[in-house]
């Protein structure tokens, strides 16, 4: 019986990547998102669509001989997020590894913070914390009776860094921040509460990574983040190859409550060829 891994988020990018490192690892693996149907996502000007769909990702799932599963789930509704995770636990009867991929990256994220508005501030921190620790309280019990599991957080570098420039000129919001760096202090704490009980917990920090989504935002309108001056940009596969090598190899459960810098690890381990030049 393979072990089972549900990833978050993984209609695309990160989370996409994410899977299907781990269906090449041996992992069966269920993946949660939005946009079920590929090609059927939208930029948040209606015109532009987005690659990707948890269709595509489960039949690339398949294609690696391990069993896929989708379910959709929406981080601005806890509802759908709980009810996700009983679904894929019904489905496999365990999970082994939770990735905590999807984000909500709406208005606020990159807003100087006397711009924020109330509400903005509260849907930043209800995609980006409140979600993500739901879905951890719901299935902590259930990791403690099978003898443990490995959460990875996807956090990002806005946690810990400090910007090199304002918004624009590659710099973030400070909102969308607080709740990464929010996000990063659960594993510590986690790893501390709940290690005897054989949960593992990992804050993974992407670094800058090129996704489908960014690139189709800068086909409509060009890439006015100003990120591209200041940080050379992976692609997902390389986050995915380091959440892979995290969650399989012995070295990887001593990093738990460590910043774990994907880019670093691929680059460290031979995961991917070099892709900096």
């Amino acid at each position: 019986m393979s072990p089972v891994a549900f990833v978050t988020g993984a209609s695309r990018g990160i989370g996409r990547a994410c899977a299907l490192a781990l269906a090449e690892v041996g992992y069966d693996v269920a993946v949660a998102a939005r946009t079920l149907i590929d090609g059927t996502a939208r930029l948040d000007d209606d015109a532009t669509t987005v690659p990707g769909g948890l269709d595509t990702t489960v039949a690339s799932i398949e294609e690696r001989g391990q069993q896929g599963y989708a379910v959709a789930m929406d981080v601005l509704d806890r509802s759908s997020v709980l009810a996700a995770a009983d679904a894929v636990w019904r489905h496999f009867g365990r999970i082994d590894v939770l990735v905590n991929n999807a984000i909500y990256q709406g208005p606020g994220s990159m807003t100087p913070l006397l711009e924020l508005a109330d509400d903005e501030i509260d849907r930043l921190f209800e995609g980006n914390v409140h979600a993500q620790l739901a879905l951890i309280r719901h299935l902590l019990p259930r990791f403690i009776h099978q003898d443990g599991a490995t959460i990875v957080n996807m956090i990002s570098g806005t946690a810990h860094l400090t910007p090199p420039g304002p918004i624009g000129r590659g710099g973030w919001g400070v909102a969308y921040a607080m709740t990464k760096a929010a996000l990063e202090r659960v594993a510590p704490v986690l790893n501390v509460e709940h290690s005897a009980d054989g949960v593992v917990v990992h804050s993974v920090d992407p670094g800058y990574v090129r996704t489908e989504r960014a690139e189709a935002k800068a086909a409509a309108r060009g890439d006015t983040s100003g990120h591209g001056d200041h940080f050379t940009p992976a692609t997902p596969n390389v986050i995915g190859a380091a959440v892979a090598w995290l969650v399989t190899d012995p070295a990887g459960a001593e990093m738990a409550g460590q910043i774990v810098h994907a880019q670093r690890i691929a680059l460290q381990h031979h995961l991917v060829p070099d892709w900096r030049s």
